[in-house]
């Protein structure tokens, strides 16, 4: 890691990303924009601007006399803005420019980019400058996959814009302006400007996506500096509200502060409903709402802000299945699984919504329960309890399929996901082998998650007064957890199956997987010890992170997806797990080595997890591997830093029974960890733990602080 790479982010402008080359991506909200180093998007590459998942801008290319210009550096204060720092090649026979081109992009929807040439020689430099302007209008998915095609905006020319138009939909757009009178030829702005010795030029240009021939209402202002963008404004007043958390080390410090910018540009606010805000699973692929992912992202944020669990819950709670749908596997109480709105979303996975997911609709009932235990408003939660309910009656319903009182999955047509837990890719399940299962299929962490909404469930009945429920559906979680360690566990492998195909047999491969059993309790104590003595051996710990799959399986591959790679939710929930379990001899040594290899790996990649990265041992490679296609920023992957903070300071706030438990087991290295301003219900509070030391000022004396 960059040791100067927390004292830059101090700074205010960090690199975006640290060493190397790779796509640069801006957003905000659901918007969002992937270029090269030198803020090119180029044809032919999945780079683009794109808003309400189609993109509006296919190609962006600025050249200085004909020539691309010489990137030095790229620096992002915040996950919506950067500035790319630029220089003109060096003329014929000179060893160095003097001619300095920074562009300053601001992404909202639409994208407002100013570039300024500076002159840092001697003598007056004329510069001839060019900005190639196009469009495709392919939706997310088109362009994902590389078949986007070659089709072309239609582009009419103004006296100082651009107007591109979809030759398909002709009420979707783009307008591109600029401050300073281009020479606007079809396809191209450009300018020829004399700039003075010590002197500047500089030109603002706006590119704004259109819908029914009108432009959308814009957050972006001409002239105005980040800092006092709407943007900027936004994640400043989520701030305002949000739990600080710091840390002595300098590197967990630069990770945290670059994970509260992240997940302030990732959530996305519904207007028609107060602003409510809920989070999109990431960039550049899944600026949406993702049940599983943005309900994972919401527990893991709670220590943050509680307002975007109760936000993304009440929004999937809005959008539960109500009546069966086989196109679209809506099924009444089920959670959906994405949202899309782009040209083509219709065709995708059965349409704008699709409900294919396993694991969202226990995951639901189990935050709504620790978003209470966190402070949510009593009335707020009462009136979720409903959505709760359903959810539960589909898991009894719907979800057991054969009713042998487990979760299985099996799509309703040939169009929706094959594999519908968080290992979704079509091989993401297997045995040892590596042979792919029949469907349906029980996942092992499903189950765990079902365990988990059962007990979640009981809390809440238990707390607004119906204990006789509470009771009946403790008893249900019991039953399930011994039916669990009864079905999945293997007596002579000492780990759990992945999961129990149609024939109700065991898929014997060693996953990650079972670091979620840890995370949910599902798993007994004896069975535990043995499953962290699998976890901490070298085939499944890479030195960075944990695999996915052990190296001594079938399908073991380094750089799939899901079989031998490193996800950093995945190894944060684990290292939850394991800290749930901190009786057992190994857990703690194991969650700490776990922990550090993670932060390691992301001061590797710029302080910034990426959605996965490849699964090769550290012993071979020094530096985490890049996955190709990984989405960063992405969401669960930015609030992993936050899961991990919370589990190793053993932080369980209780706000209904007024109690704050502390139980910190803190990595020598993490040094003090303090949260300022923890919003705990009506209650704020300053927490700070160094060592075994625990501080709560401002805790009111009708809490119990419990630290051992």
């Amino acid at each position: 890691m960059n040791a100067e790479a927390p004292a830059a982010l101090n700074t205010g402008e960090p690199s975006t990303l640290g060493g190397g080359g790779g796509a640069i991506t801006l957003v905000e909200g659901s918007t969002f924009c992937l270029s090269d180093r030198l803020g090119d998007i180029e044809l032919g590459t999945p780079y683009g601007l794109f808003y309400r998942d189609a993109r509006v801008l296919s190609r962006w290319e600025l050249r200085l006399d004909g020539q691309r210009p010489e990137p030095l550096s790229v620096l992002s204060p915040e996950a919506f803005t950067a500035r790319f720092i630029l220089r003109r090649p060096p003329r014929a026979g000179a060893a160095d420019s003097t001619v300095l081109i920074v562009r300053e992009r601001l992404v909202a929807d639409g994208l407002r980019e100013t570039i300024t040439v500076e002159n840092l020689g001697r003598e007056t430099t004329a510069v001839d400058l060019q900005l190639h302007v196009d469009a495709d209008f392919v939706d997310l998915f088109a362009v994902k996959e590389g078949r986007s095609g070659n089709t072309r905006a239609e582009i009419l020319t103004g006296d100082v814009e651009l107007l591109l138009t979809d030759r398909s939909d002709r009420s979707r757009g783009l307008a591109v302006s600029s401050s300073e009178t281009p020479s606007v030829l079809p396809g191209s702005l450009a300018w020829r400007v004399v700039v003075p010795a010590g002197g500047s030029w500089s030109t603002e240009i706006l590119a704004q996506p259109t819908l029914g021939n009108q432009s959308i209402h814009s957050q972006l202002r001409p002239g105005e500096h980040y800092e006092f963008s709407e943007p900027s404004r936004k994640i400043a007043a989520w701030r305002d509200t949000a739990t600080t958390i710091t840390a002595g080390d300098p590197a967990l410090a630069w990770v945290l502060q670059r994970t509260e910018s992240d997940l302030g540009a990732l959530q996305i606010h519904d207007d028609l409903r107060g602003g409510r805000p809920f989070v999109a699973a990431g960039a550049p692929w899944f600026m949406t709402l993702f049940g599983r992912d943005s309900l994972l992202t919401a527990w893991m944020a709670l220590p943050l802000d509680v307002g975007l669990a109760l936000g993304t819950l009440q929004q999937l709670a809005e959008m539960q299945g109500q009546r069966v749908d086989p196109l679209t596997e809506e099924e009444p109480g089920r959670i959906m699984h994405e949202m899309r709105r782009g040209p083509a979303s219709g065709a995708v996975l059965g349409g704008e919504t699709y409900y294919g997911t396993i694991d969202a609709t226990p995951l639901f009932v189990m935050l709504l329960a620790q978003a209470r235990r966190w402070g949510a408003d009593t009335d707020t939660v009462h009136a979720l309890l409903p959505a709760a309910d359903a959810a539960l009656a589909w898991i009894a319903d719907y979800g057991d399929r054969d009713g042998d009182g487990f979760v299985e999955y099996r799509r309703a047509t040939d169009r929706g996901l094959i594999n519908q837990g968080w290992k979704d890719s079509f091989d993401g399940i297997n045995d040892a082998a590596g042979h792919l299962p029949e469907a349906p299929i029980a996942l092992c962490e499903v189950q765990g998650y079902v365990y988990a909404a059962l007990c979640a469930r009981a809390d809440l009945a238990e707390e607004f007064g119906d204990a006789t429920t509470a009771g009946h559906l403790r008893d249900r979680a019991a039953e399930l957890r011994t039916k669990f360690a009864e079905a999945f566990w293997l007596p002579e492998k000492g780990w759990f199956a992945v999961a129990l195909d149609a024939n109700k047999r065991r898929l014997d491969s060693l996953t990650s997987n079972i670091g979620h059993c840890l995370w949910s309790g599902i798993v007994t104590d004896d069975h535990a010890a043995e499953v962290i003595s699998k976890l901490s051996a070298a085939d499944m710990d890479t030195g960075f992170g944990l695999r996915t799959l052990s190296s001594r399986m079938g399908a073991y591959n380094p750089m799939s997806y899901h079989n031998g790679s490193v996800w950093p939710h995945d190894t944060a929930i684990a290292v939850a797990g394991l800290l749930r379990y901190r009786h057992i001899p190994g857990a703690i040594d194991l969650a700490t080595r776990l922990a550090e290899g993670l932060l390691d790996a992301a001061g590797a990649f710029g302080g910034r997890l990426p959605e996965l990265f490849c699964g090769f041992p550290r012993t071979k490679f020094s530096a985490p591997v890049p996955y190709p296609t990984s989405c960063s920023p992405q969401a669960w992957a930015s609030a992993a830093p936050l899961l991990l903070v919370r589990s190793f300071l053993g932080l369980d706030p209780d706000v209904p029974h007024r109690t704050l438990t502390v139980l910190p087991h803190l990595p020598a290295r993490w040094g003090r960890i303090e949260l300022t301003d923890l919003r705990l219900g009506g209650t704020v509070i300053d927490l700070a733990v160094e060592g075994d030391r625990v501080t709560a000022t401002n805790l009111p004396d009708t809490w119990t602080l419990v630290t051992h």
